[in-house]
């Protein structure tokens, strides 16, 4: 009897762990929704790469910008390089940001903001049971982006944007460039 008692808890424990699968963890390195990036170039020179002077990015409704550092101060909000990834929204089919160059110029005349609103259609894809969905976008074909001024300055500081790739798929490809 004792023995039947014996096989059968271990016949039960075995049983116990068998339903366990392993963790579902997403891959740092998994595909995720993909944010927008865009490219900085010379207006005069437009083979040449141009770094943005304390560019801050906010987005419509924000207060504060898209973190651009690991600075513990308003500087994170800041980028001075030629290059920006912004994100999209994804419950939305358009997403508006205003781009401030100069920030935090004490000589108001210098700083300049121009609106850009960007028009796209969306696709969930599914990526795996612990990855969940991303987010895939495609820039509107007729019209991709509108651009603005705020009315108070009515100068651009983009003068051209051209869309280089309308499937937004990934980060390791220019998306838009802005000429200066």
């Amino acid at each position: 009897m004792k023995k039947i008692l014996i096989a059968s808890l271990l016949f039960l424990l075995t049983f116990s762990f068998s339903g366990c699968e392993k963790d579902d963890i997403c891959d740092a390195n998994t595909s995720t929704t993909p944010r927008l990036v865009i490219q900085f170039y010379d207006i005069n020179n437009p083979a040449l790469l141009k770094n943005v002077t304390n560019l801050k990015v906010i987005g419509e409704g924000m207060t504060e910008g898209i973190i651009f550092n690991t600075a513990t101060d308003d500087s994170k909000y800041l980028t001075n390089g030629n290059k920006v990834s912004i994100p999209l929204k994804t419950t939305e089919n358009s997403t508006s940001y205003s781009f401030i160059l100069n920030y935090g110029n004490p000589n108001p005349a210098l700083v300049n903001e121009d609106k850009i609103k960007f028009d796209y259609s969306r696709d969930n894809l599914f990526v795996s049971r612990a990855c969940g969905f991303k987010t895939v976008f495609l820039l509107n074909a007729t019209n991709p982006y509108t651009h603005t001024t705020i009315p108070a300055t009515n100068q651009k500081w983009m003068q051209y944007i051209s869309v280089e790739k309308s499937n937004i798929e990934n980060e390791y490809e220019t998306h838009v460039k802005i000429y200066f």
